[in-house]
Parts: structure tokens; sequence; C-alpha cells
């Protein structure tokens, strides 16, 4: 039976899988072949291209590394039956954006996971949902270490009786897309060290942390609390061998230094899922439609929001506007540094 213990990884540290261009072959590699465990976002990316990716990341490192998916239903990634809001409509005409939605608001999950199987990896972990007990020993014979996502103790126990080998607990302070799906994880989200605390009393599954880990004392305070590992996503966006934009870097890095924009919040306005990022001009301007923790909010849900802002998004990007961009970041932005990846990560190691 696979194991994390079983892969032997130096140090406790996973590079956290972010999706949207932010994990790059590199910089996976990079972290594999310090010692740590690089995850690949690939939860928006067609079954082609998660197979590209893989065969980029196996060129780099002989190490393990792992591969992350959004589950989502036929159904949530088949299917718009929501109109696209007043208010975002509104907004791209009055800035004469052109709106051509795609045909499916996402990926299909099956077609994902398909290739997991077919290629298989040394780490798979699901956020969005859960699989079932009969996916996760396919994975599981095929050598692949099965990690799932909670937001809430409930959450850890659900995959801990599908047969999952690890859960990442996510705490509330945690950069973009909040991993649960039960009502309970977003009804009162939890705190990092409270969610490991409540969820080992009620586990005994290996637990990853997650949610504003930033320094080796960040690293070593999961671990006393009982955490197998620390995932670290907002602490490597900014650096070389992070696929995000420079934009998007320059960004962290003036939060990091005490700009205007230097505080995050949770919200459901990009994707209609709750997700934290910094404060800008369209979390401020169109804040009286987001209802944060409110899931019968008159949003369209995840996928179909993250579908219907992509334009905006995309618009942005090109004319390096940051105010109308969605820069996911945890709440330990501060600590964020521009520098290379293995400086990083021999700062995170030298006092553990």
């Amino acid at each position: 039976m696979p194991s994390l213990k079983n892969l032997q990884i130096p140090f406790p540290i996973i590079q956290a899988p972010m999706a949207g261009g932010a994990t790059t072959p590199e910089l996976i590699a990079t972290v594999s072949n310090f010692g740590g465990i690089g995850s690949l976002g690939a939860g928006t990316s067609a079954a082609e291209t998660i197979n590209q990716k893989i065969a980029e990341i196996k060129a780099l490192t002989q190490k393990p590394f792992m591969v992350n998916l959004m589950v989502l239903t036929g159904a949530q990634s088949r299917d718009f039956d929501y109109a696209i809001p007043d208010w975002l409509a509104d907004y791209y005409k009055n800035n004469d954006i052109e709106v051509a939605l795609p045909k499916h608001p996402a990926q299909s999950f099956s077609e994902q996971l398909q290739v997991l199987f077919d290629n298989p990896v040394p780490i798979v972990s699901f956020t969005f949902g859960i699989v079932s007990s009969e996916q996760v020993e396919r994975l599981q014979q095929l050598g692949t270490v099965v990690i799932g996502t909670a937001n809430h103790p409930k959450e850890a126990q659900a995959w801990e009786q599908v047969g999952a080998d690890a859960v990442c607990v996510q705490g509330v302070e945690a950069g973009g897309h909040r991993g649960g799906w039960l009502a309970e994880s977003d009804a009162d989200p939890l705190g990092l060290l409270t969610l490991i605390r409540q969820t080992k009393n009620c586990t005994s599954i290996p637990l990853i942390a997650a949610g504003g880990i930033m320094t080796a004392q960040d690293i070593k305070a999961v671990l006393t609390a009982g955490a197998d590992f620390a995932q670290m996503g907002t602490a490597f966006l900014a650096t070389d061998k992070s696929g995000v934009s420079d934009d998007y870097k320059n960004a962290l890095v003036a939060a990091a230094q005490g700009s205007r924009r230097s505080e995050t919040r949770l919200t459901r306005l990009f994707s209609g899922k709750l997700a934290r990022g910094l404060v800008n001009d369209f979390l401020e301007d169109f804040a009286k439609f987001d209802n944060q923790f409110d899931n019968n909010a008159d949003l369209p849900p995840y996928p179909q929001l993250n579908a219907m802002t992509t334009p905006m998004r995309a618009h942005a990007a090109k004319r390096q506007d940051v105010e109308h961009l969605s820069i996911w970041a945890g709440q330990g932005v501060s600590q964020v540094k521009k520098e290379p990846t293995t400086e990083l990560l021999k700062r995170l190691v030298q006092d553990l």
C-alpha cells in the first residue's frame, strides 16, 4: 500500500498545487529535487495538457511529485444554467469587453482522472469534493498516494472512510480557493491550528497543514500541532520558477511592503466559490453582490461564474490591470519575497 512515509521525502514541505499556470514543471521539479514535494495544479487544464505536463515534470525530476484535480460532477463541468449577472454584464458593456463564453464552464473531471489512471504519478490530491473508495483503490493499486482536502473535520473523516492515504487540512488563512465541499466548512471557517486539533481528535489519518504557512517557524508550529507536512502556496508565488505574471508577482511584493493593497479577503465574486485574494477595485466595487458565506446568494456557482469572469481577467491581464485580476494570496502575504525558488527552500529548511 502506498503512503507518504514510504516515499521518504527529506523535508516536510509541499509546494501547494495552485491551478491557472502558477505551478510550472520547473517549479515542481525544483521543489521535488530539493527534497520537498512539488505539485501541479491541474484542475483547470484539459486532459491532454495534464498528460503533457506530467511528461515534462518526469523529464525534469525522478523524485516524487503531486498532481491535483478539482472534483466536479458531469453537470457542474458541462452546463451553464445561470445567466451572466447584470452587474457583470454592465461592466463588460461599459468597458467594451467582448464576452465569448466557452461551450462548457470547466474541464471534464472524469477525463482528467483517466489521465492519472493511464499515466500514473507518485501522488494525487483532490479538492472541491470527494471521490469514491473504488477510485481511491484503483489509484493506490497503481502505486499512487491519494490525498484529500478538508476545511472541516467532517470532510477529513469522509476522506479517511474512502481510504485516502492523507488529508490536507486547509485553514481559513489559506490563499486561493477553499477546498471543502460540505456546508459546515463555509458556515464557520476554522483557523489552521484549530482545524488540526479538531481533526486529530476524530481521525487517525496523516495530516498535511495548509494556510498562512510562510516561514520555518510556521512549519515547526504545524508539525508540533500534529501535522506531518506543511503545504505552502503563497510563499512560492513570487519566486523565479512560479508561472504567474510579473504584474501578479509585483502586486504580492507590494502587499508585503505595505502598499494600500495589502489586505486579503474571502470572496465568491471571481468564481462563485470562496477564495482568498488581495482586495482590489473589483472586490470593492461589487462587494454588495458578494455574500461571501451565503451558499444561497444570487451568484452563479463555481465553475460557471469562474468562466463568466474570465473575459474580464483576460482583458485586465493584457492591460496590466491588477485591479481586475484575481490575485490569490493567503493571510501570510506580508512575508512574500521575490527570490529564487531555491533560496526560499534553503531558508525554510535551515532551522528545521
